[in-house]
C-alpha cells in the first residue's frame, strides 16, 4: 500500500472516530435532557396529585367525628374520603389518560398501605417496592441507554404530605420504560439519521481534504527519485507550486540535499581513487575487515605475503585467507578470535622470511551499553626490505656527516699549511744567510705539523665505526651519574641543577659510557652559557615509544642565523672552544637512533631536547626482565630534588 493512501485513510480514520465519540457525546446529552425533562413533568403530576388528595380530605372530613387513638379509624375514614371524591378521580383518570410516560398513580398512608390507585388491583395492599426515578438520570451513558430501551421497568416519583412532622401520606407516580421510550424513540431516531449523515459526510469531505493535502507527497517522491539520477530533471509546469507553499520548499531543500549529496559522491569517488592509487603504492600490506571478519579492503602489497590475488580475496572470511597450518595464520587467528591487538608482532615464516604483523581493532563510540566492534586493520610488514632501508638511510647519514667533517677539517687544516709555507719561505731565506734565528721558525713548523696531527686524527675518530656496548640502563641513573660528575663546575659557575624525573624507571637500551658523554657536554655548554650563574633545568619525560630528556639554561641564547650551524665539527663561538662537544652529542645520539632538537632565543636561554627509544616490556624477556627488576631494586631512584639543589 502506497504511503499517500496509508496517510488518507490514517487520516480519515482519525477524523471518524473524533465525530463518533462527539456525536455519542451528544446523544447521550441529549438523553439525559430528556430524561430530566420527563422526571420534572412527573414530579409536577406528583405534586398536583398530592394537592388534589388534601383538597379531598379537607372537604370530605368536615363534620366527621374520628377517635383519636384508632389509627385503623382514621385510615377507613380518609380511605372513604378519598373514594368518594369525584374531582380527584378527575384528577388522576386525567393523568392516566394523557400523560405520555405514566403508568400508574397509588395513594399510601404512613405504613405503605395503599388506600387509593388507579390499578383497583392494587388497593389494600402494600405499596410496590420501585427504584426511583433520580437514579435513571445518574447513570452513565451507555446504561440510560441499555434501561431506557431494555426489558421493562417502572420508576417511582413520589410526593409526600407530612402532619405534625411525621410523613401522613405519599403520593407515587410510576413511570414506565416502555413509555419513556416510545416517547424517546421518534425524537432519537430523527437525530440518529442526520447524525449519521454528517458522519458520512464529514469522512467524505475528511478523505477529500486529505487526499488533496497529501497530493503535493507525489512532487516530494519524484524529487527523491531524481536523487538517484545523475543530475536533477526538470519538473513540470502543472506541477511547479507557490513559492511561498511549505512543499515548495521542501522541495527546494531535497534539490539542495541532491546537490550536495551528488558533490559528496564525487569527492568519495575521488578519494576512493586516491585511496587505491595509495594502496597501490604502498610497500605494507594493508587488510581491512568488517564485524564479521570479511575482507573489504586490500593493497596489492598482500599479495606477496599471501600468494593470494586482491580480487581473490576481496569478501572472503578471515578464517578463510590465513591458514591454521602457518605460522602467520595460527597469530592472526588467535589473535582476532580472541579480539587481542598485535602491536608489531615479529614472525618468521615457514620459507624464513622475517615480516612485523600488527591488528588493531576499531569500536564505535561507547554508549550505554558498552562499544560495538566495528571492524580490524591488519598490517603485514616486510622487516627484511626495512632493515636494508635503514641500512642505506644510515649510510647516507654518515656520508652527510662526513660531509660536515671535510668542510671543518678544511677550514682548520689551512691555517697550519698557511703558517707552514710561510715559515718555510723565512727559514729558506735565513738558511741562505746562515742566520741563527732560523731555529725558530723550525719550532713554529714543528707546531703546526702536531696541530694538522691532531686535527686528522680527530676526523678519524669522528668517522671511525664505533662498536657500541648496548645495555639496558634506566636513564634516570645516568642522569643522576652526569649532574654528580659536573657538580664541582656548576658550583664554581654558580649554577644550580634542578631535575624533575619521573616516579617509574625509563629503561633504554644505550651505551651508558656515550650517553653520559652526549648529556655532559649539553650540560657543560649551557653552564658555560651562563656567565653569571643561574637555573640548569633538566627534565625527563617517557612517552609510549620514547624517552624525552629536556635541558634547558637561562643563558646569553644562539643567535637563528648560526642555530643551523652548532653541531657542525669544529665550529664554535667560544675564544676557547674547540667545536667538537656538540658534534660528539649528535653523532652518538644519532648512533642510538635518537635525535637532537635546540631551541633559543637570544638573551633568554636554550632548549636542547635529547630523545632516545625506550626498552618496551615486550622485550623483557628471561633474564633481563629479572636483571631490570633487580635492579631498579638495588638502585635508589633519584627523586625530584627541590629549587637550588644539585643531584650528587
Amino acid at each position: 500500500m502506497r504511503i499517500r493512501v496509508k496517510l488518507v485513510a490514517a487520516i480519515t480514520a482519525m477524523v471518524s472516530i473524533i465525530v463518533v465519540s462527539l456525536s455519542f457525546l451528544y446523544l447521550s446529552q441529549l438523553l439525559s435532557e430528556r430524561i430530566q425533562q420527563s422526571y420534572e413533568h412527573n414530579d409536577i403530576a406528583a405534586h398536583q396529585v398530592l394537592l388534589a388528595v388534601r383538597a379531598a380530605i379537607e372537604r370530605n372530613l368536615v363534620g366527621v367525628t374520628i377517635p383519636a387513638n384508632d389509627p385503623r379509624a382514621l385510615n377507613q375514614a380518609i380511605r372513604t374520603a378519598l373514594r368518594k371524591d369525584s374531582s380527584l378521580g378527575l384528577t388522576l383518570d386525567s393523568f392516566i389518560r394523557y400523560s405520555p410516560t405514566i403508568y400508574d398513580i397509588n395513594i399510601a398512608n404512613s405504613s405503605g398501605e395503599i388506600l387509593l390507585s388507579t390499578d383497583p388491583l392494587l388497593e389494600g395492599g402494600m405499596m410496590p417496592n420501585q427504584p426511583a426515578f433520580q437514579t435513571l438520570g445518574k447513570m452513565t451513558a451507555w446504561r440510560k441507554f441499555r434501561t431506557v430501551f431494555g426489558p421493562p421497568a417502572v420508576y417511582a416519583v413520589d410526593a409526600k404530605l407530612a402532619r405534625n412532622g411525621q410523613l401522613f401520606l405519599t403520593v407515587r407516580v410510576g413511570v414506565r420504560t416502555t413509555f419513556l421510550r416510545s416517547q424517546l424513540a421518534p425524537w432519537l431516531h430523527a437525530e440518529l439519521v442526520l447524525l449519521i449523515l454528517s458522519v458520512v459526510l464529514t469522512i467524505l469531505v475528511a478523505a477529500l481534504l486529505s487526499n488533496m493535502a497529501l497530493q503535493p507527497l507525489q512532487l516530494i517522491s519524484d524529487r527523491l527519485d531524481q536523487l538517484m539520477l545523475s543530475g536533477p530533471q526538470p519538473v513540470p509546469e502543472n506541477r511547479l507550486l507557490s513559492p511561498t507553499d511549505e512543499i515548495a520548499r521542501v522541495s527546494s531543500k531535497i534539490e539542495q540535499m541532491g546537490q550536495r549529496m551528488r558533490s559528496v559522491e564525487e569527492v568519495f569517488t575521488a578519494l576512493k581513487e586516491n585511496l587505491d592509487q595509495v594502496l597501490e603504492n604502498l610497500q605494507d600490506g594493508v587488510m581491512l575487515f568488517t564485524q564479521d571478519a570479511r575482507v573489504v579492503m586490500v593493497s596489492d602489497s598482500v599479495e606477496h605475503f599471501l600468494g593470494l590475488s586482491r580480487e581473490q580475496m576481496l569478501g572472503m572470511e578471515l578464517h578463510d585467507i590465513f591458514d591454521r597450518q602457518s605460522m602467520v595464520g595460527q597469530v592472526v587467528r588467535r589473535a582476532f578470535n580472541s579480539r587481542s591487538p598485535l602491536l608489531q608482532e615479529d614472525l618468521v615464516t615457514e620459507t624464513g622470511r622475517r615480516i612485523q604483523v600488527s591488528l588493531d581493532f576499531i569500536d564505535a563510540e561507547s554508549d550505554a551499553r558498552g562499544s560495538s566492534g566495528l571492524g580490524a586493520l591488519l598490517t603485514l610488514h616486510d622487516s627484511e626490505s626495512m632493515r636494508q632501508i635503514e641500512t642505506e638511510l644510515e649510510v647516507s647519514r654518515r656520508l652527510a656527516d662526513l660531509g660536515r667533517l671535510t668542510s671543518g677539517v678544511g677550514h682548520e687544516v689551512k691555517n697550519p699549511i698557511n703558517a707552514i709555507v710561510v715559515h718555510l719561505e723565512l727559514l729558506r731565506e735565513k738558511l741562505a744567510r746562515n742566520d741563527r734565528t732560523a731555529d725558530r721558525h723550525v719550532d713554529v713548523i714543528q707546531n703546526e705539523i702536531r696541530r694538522l696531527d691532531r686535527v686528522v686524527q680527530t676526523l678519524v675518530d669522528f668517522s671511525r665505526p664505533v662498536e657500541l656496548d648496548l645495555a639496558v640502563h634506566d636513564l634516570r641513573a645516568i642522569v643522576q651519574s652526569v649532574v654528580t660528575l659536573a657538580s664541582p663546575e656548576m658550583e664554581q659557575r654558580s649554577v644550580r641543577v634542578l631535575c624533575q624525573m619521573p616516579p617509574a624507571p625509563v629503561y633504554v637500551r644505550v651505551d651508558a659510557d656515550m650517553i653520559q658523554q652526549a648529556l655532559l657536554n649539553v650540560l657543560l655548554n649551557g653552564a658555560q652559557a651562563m656567565a653569571e650563574g643561574g637555573d640548569l633545568t633538566i627534565t625527563l619525560r617517557k612517552t609510549l615509544h620514547e624517552a624525552s630528556l629536556k635541558v634547558q639554561d637561562q643563558g646569553c641564547g644562539i643567535p637563528r642565523d648560526i642555530l643551523g650551524r652548532i653541531f657542525n665539527l669544529y665550529f664554535t663561538t667560544k675564544r676557547d672552544g674547540t667545536g667538537i662537544g656538540l658534534a660528539m652529542t649528535y653523532r652518538i645520539l644519532q648512533l642510538h637512533n635518537g635525535s637532537v632538537q635546540v631551541e633559543s632565543e637570544v638573551n633568554k636561554g636554550t632548549e636542547f631536547i635529547l630523545k632516545l627509544p625506550v626498552f618496551t616490556s615486550q622485550e623483557m624477556h628471561g633474564n633481563t626482565a629479572r636483571q631490570l627488576q633487580a635492579e631498579s631494586v638495588d638502585q635508589p631512584v633519584p627523586g625530584p630534588p627541590t629549587r637550588g639543589e644539585i643531584r650528587r
